[in-house]
């Protein structure tokens, strides 16, 4: 349904740069002027996509001096994953650097409001005696209640913008295929995997920020791995013909229930090594 606004983006620069402003100009639309900046990034590169990223960027800047700080920031992860899967071509390596990149943001504070979590905790204890409660009985066992809501407000906001970019970033490749080689991202995505290789720079670059205590890497080093069990379950109902059904109940199982975000974690970690499509594909 977007590909003809997609179609009139990539005429020129100028209806680029003029639909990616007036995209992230609007509230809640700044997805959107993600996903042109990163559709010309990927088709003609990152020079040439410079006018149109810094076009989505400047009013994504005014939010951010507003205090919103996800536009802006989603715009730039977007534009770096989209160079990278230009230059690499491959998903997995894309995710990770957007992954580093995301929790880099984390530890750099990006995400915290003004003056941090102090004021929000003042608010909250002066809002309700049960919250107020809870904070002192945590001060008690010795937790640093401030610390501790500064991670959670961070860790919560960057894993939002990192999955709404590589949402944006997939946007932005459906519509590069779609204009320019028709089926191409089914095909690209429904492959997505993590190589072994790929997995233990994960587990390695985990346990560095086990050692070195930096909470960011935790909190955004499993996306990566979630991309990839998606892709894996979009394989095997595209490999099996299945009724597009069954993608509406996973994702409804994914959205609303923990449990299948572990499965599907568990079973990315296994094909990582036992490729299960590949091994499909030549039972049938």
């Amino acid at each position: 349904m977007m590909l003809p606004v997609a179609r009139w983006m990539m005429r020129g620069t100028p209806q680029s740069v003029i639909g990616a402003a007036a995209a992230t100009l609007v509230p809640w639309l700044f997805w959107l002027g993600a996903a042109i900046a990163g559709l010309v990034a990927l088709r003609r590169g990152l020079s040439p996509a410079l006018p149109v990223i810094v076009a989505a960027a400047v009013p994504a800047g005014w939010w951010w001096t507003r205090g919103d700080v996800i536009p802006l920031a989603c715009i730039l992860l977007v534009t770096l994953m989209a160079v990278v899967l230009r230059a690499r071509l491959r998903w997995s390596e894309t995710l990770i650097v957007g992954a580093l990149a995301g929790a880099a943001m984390i530890q750099l504070g990006i995400f915290l409001p003004p003056g941090g979590a102090g004021p929000l905790l003042e608010q909250l204890r002066q809002s309700s005696p049960e919250i107020a409660s809870m904070l002192d009985e945590f001060a008690r066992q010795g937790l640093e209640t401030e610390h501790l809501a500064e991670l959670l407000i961070g860790g919560v906001t960057g894993l939002v913008v990192l999955l709404a970019a590589v949402a944006c970033l997939a946007l932005a490749r459906s519509w590069q295929a779609g204009l320019y080689n028709p089926g191409g991202f089914r095909e690209e995505f429904h492959a997505l995997r993590l190589a072994p290789r790929e997995l233990l720079v994960l587990m390695v670059i985990l346990a560095v920020g086990a050692v070195l205590v930096l909470p960011g890497l935790g909190l955004m080093l499993w996306v990566p791995l979630l991309v990839a069990g998606i892709a894996l379950v979009h394989g095997v109902i595209g490999l099996k013909g299945m009724n597009g059904l069954w993608l509406v109940a996973f994702y409804v199982l994914l959205i609303t229930t923990w449990p299948m975000i572990l499965i599907v974690l568990l079973a990315a970690l296994i094909d990582s090594f036992a490729d299960f499509r590949a091994r499909l594909g030549r039972s049938d």
